[in-house]
């Protein structure tokens, strides 16, 4: 009988299983991008408030000028200028005209702004006429922007659980608000382990690698949103791995450990979590990343963190953090939907082959299709194994082969998870 394997829904349902998200706490707009709003926001304010104008030249009554053009302009008496910050001094009357910079209130009286390039008035810096010739007619609202037509006060911006893009927080500041509520960052540690590894940029001896799997976990959930301290390289003995997760689980609300979760004489990271709290799950059908553990430890406050054990092998390690570790950063951050992911449509460039029992995950790259306009293409970015950075680098998205296949011909259509921030 075959190793049974949770699947990669099974194994997220107990992951994700009493995670809540963490504690509340109010910022202000600068630590705002990236964090998840813990409460619906409205407009405080009309935007815009007043009428105003969308460009620089001169407010005028479209009845005046309705007869103007180049070879016949209507002059009027210019009675004041208007800018950006200032309220008008001056109405328009019927005859006269104010001179009116983008941004700045219309002024009462006008309905209409013929654009400098449509006078005889000098463009950029220039004393206010006496009088302008219009060159142009004017029909009623032109060029004007009208107060209320971005938003009313009291209209929904953000809902709960809504991620602050930076367009997002460029809404809500221009709503009247100055601080934000959100949910607190989760606080991620992440541990290497392996006798072979040593700090990036350090001399190799034989057998040695660089810990490569550190800084770039480490990324990602800097990426996801995390507060995260990298904890360096844990030798592969039980006393030194059981000895790191203590520290960090007195801090962290997650902690990811890469290296030392499969069969092998030396993997001791599923025992240090046994020791140290519990296993839920260990092994999931998916490739690459067979190997993942996952459980949960109490810590000295009272806290429960979640401990991840991620393959050693560097691109099982990566995928498997956008598999798994992901959804329960985004679920820790209030997000409303964890497991969301930006999925499109795309035709295999060429065959493919996978493991039958597990749902492979092929790092591929995007293109448009040219025998389908408007459609995608997935070609492998290079070599499948898990050991290849070079292709995980050069990827853009994962192409999803269900699990009860073997492989896949070339135009087969797939779905591509897009990696974020590739």
């Amino acid at each position: 009988m075959g190793e049974q394997l949770l699947s990669l829904e099974g194994a997220l349902e107990r992951m994700l299983a009493g995670v809540v998200p963490l504690p509340v706490e109010q910022v202000g707009v600068d630590d705002a991008v990236g964090r998840v709003l813990a409460e619906p926001l409205a407009a405080r304010l009309t935007l815009p408030p007043w009428d105003n104008t969308a460009m620089d030249g001169f407010a005028v009554r479209s009845a005046d000028v309705a007869t103007a053009s180049a070879g016949h302009p209507v002059t009027l008496r210019v009675v004041g200028e208007v800018a950006a910050g200032y309220a008008p001094t001056a109405p328009v009357e019927p005859g006269t005209a104010v001179r009116i910079l983008t941004g700045a209130m219309l002024p009462e009286g006008a309905d209409a702004v013929v654009p400098v390039e449509e006078t005889d008035s000098e463009p950029g810096l220039a004393t206010l006429p006496a009088s302008v010739a219009i060159r142009a007619p004017a029909l009623p609202g032109q060029h004007v922007r009208r107060a209320g037509s971005d938003f009313h006060a009291g209209v929904p911006l953000l809902p709960p659980g809504a991620r602050i893009a930076p367009a997002a927080l460029a809404l809500l500041v221009a709503g009247g608000h100055g601080t934000l509520r959100v949910h607190r960052r989760p606080r991620v540690a992440v541990l290497a382990t392996g006798d072979e590894l040593v700090s990036p940029g350090e001399e190799l001896g034989p057998g040695q690698i660089h810990d490569s799997n550190s800084p770039a976990l480490a990324a990602q959930a800097r990426a996801a949103g995390a507060d995260v301290r990298r904890l360096g390289v844990a030798r592969d003995t039980l006393a030194e791995v059981e000895t790191a997760l203590v520290g960090a689980i007195g801090w962290a609300d997650l902690v990811i450990v890469s290296g030392g979760v499969s069969v092998g004489a030396r993997d001791v990271v599923k025992a240090a979590f046994e020791r140290l709290g519990r296993v839920d799950l260990w092994r999931v059908a998916v490739q690459p990343g067979k190997p993942v553990a996952f459980g949960r430890a109490p810590s000295p406050d009272g806290r429960e963190a979640l401990l991840f054990g991620l393959p050693g092998n560097p691109v099982s390690s990566f995928v498997t953090f956008e598999l798994f570790v992901r959804p329960v950063l985004r679920a820790l951050s209030g997000d409303r939907d964890p497991t969301a992911r930006r999925v499109v449509r795309a035709r295999l460039a060429s065959a493919v082959t996978k493991s039958p029992p597990r749902r492979a995950f092929l790092r591929v790259k995007l293109a448009p299709d040219p025998g389908r306009p408007g459609e995608r293409l997935a070609l492998l970015a290079g070599g499948q194994g898990s050991h290849v950075l070079s292709a995980l680098a050069a990827a853009d998205g994962l192409a999803v082969v269900p699990e009860d296949l073997d492989g896949l011909p070339a135009g087969a259509e797939v779905d591509v998870w897009e990696l974020e921030g590739a």
